[in-house]
């Protein structure tokens, strides 16, 4: 099974899918397109280059290796191994790049991007593992297998945890790391226009050369849940977008009707129905992207300003609902010049 069967953010989140848009005058350059499926969703690559480049092998390669790493759904991956509770496994350096940079944006978020929420993933249905009925008691005995700061890495790349039955989840991070591996390994071979998406999160390189301009892609409207539609059109070069949202992933239980949100709040264990419908947020790497677009889910709307705000690297886009229930945006101001009319 492929990494990713359920995009899972702690939310762990909604995949955005992106509106790629054709070229239309040629170019001198050699355009070369790669579709297909990894990480439990789909993918797109454009390249150009001066002369013909196959990446077919790398893009396999980049996909098979973060199975191996970090897939929940493989049983003998390392993550599985480390959450199953085998304290012999020593990670790769791709693992550690991941870890590492999880804990400095849950310190940043304040906890509410954690990727131990794992189990509860699973308990509410949206993981691997099996789901239960939940109730405020069944949610405090879990909480306490519950918090980044019961985790840590050893200098010989080893996992300890407080408690056995911990379980990480880099669902709402990795799957953006893969992306810049990706990135990587084209701009190794001299490639500087491309773009890459992957379930909705994407990193853009130089232009686009047959129109002479940056990368157009689309973000979809959260009102509109059978079927697509753009609501923004956004122009981006050497950055990377990752959007995330409830309105498509959720669960509703069989016996009772009642319906689940795929974003979880680590601090209270419950999944979180608030008033922000989406959220969008472009960065220098696709890693930083989709762990920000997570955590803005998780808070409240005050505090994603407010992370926003404190936090100079990163452009926003969230679509919420007022007290009135009509629907509004918080657009920040290096986001808005990125927009297309």
């Amino acid at each position: 099974m492929d990494l990713w069967r359920f995009r899972v953010d702690l939310v762990v989140v909604l995949l955005t899918m992106v509106v790629l848009y054709s070229c239309n005058t040629p170019s001198a350059l050699q355009r070369q397109d790669y579709r297909g499926g990894a990480l439990g969703t789909t993918y797109a690559i454009i390249t150009y280059s001066e002369s013909s480049l196959d990446f077919t092998k790398g893009i396999d390669s980049v996909f098979a290796v973060f199975n191996q790493s970090m897939s929940t759904y493989i049983p003998d991956s390392d993550i599985s191994k480390i959450n199953l509770g085998d304290s012999t496994v020593q990670v790769d350096p791709m693992f550690r790049e991941v870890f590492e940079q999880a804990r400095k944006i849950w310190q940043a978020s304040e906890g509410y991007f954690d990727p131990t929420v794992g189990i509860l993933v699973d308990a509410w249905g949206f993981g691997p593992g099996k789901a239960l009925e939940m109730d405020t008691v069944t949610v405090d005995s879990l909480l306490r297998y519950v918090g980044f700061e019961k985790v840590r890495l050893t200098q010989d790349l080893r996992i300890v945890k407080e408690y056995p039955q911990i379980r990480l989840d880099f669902n709402a991070i990795a799957k953006g790391y893969s992306i810049d591996r990706l990135a990587e390994m084209i701009q190794a071979a001299g490639v500087q226009h491309y773009l890459i998406e992957v379930g909705g999160e994407l990193r853009t390189g130089g232009m686009n050369p047959d129109k002479g301009q940056p990368w157009n892609v689309g973000i979809d409207d959260p009102r509109v849940t059978d079927g697509r539609s753009v609501m923004r059109i956004v122009a981006l070069s050497d950055k990377a977008m990752a959007s995330s949202g409830n309105y498509r992933k959720f669960r509703v239980d069989p016996h009772t009707g009642e319906k689940f949100v795929h974003t979880i709040d680590p601090h209270t264990g419950f999944t979180r129905s608030s008033n922000i419908l989406a959220t969008s947020v472009i960065a220098p790497n696709c890693m930083i992207a989709d762990a920000y677009a997570t955590a803005l889910m998780a808070m409240e709307l005050r505090k994603s300003k407010e992370l926003l705000q404190a936090h100079k690297e990163l452009e926003g886009y969230i679509v919420y609902l007022d007290d009135a229930g009509n629907l509004q945006e918080y657009i920040t101001p290096g986001f808005k010049d990125l927009i297309l009319p």
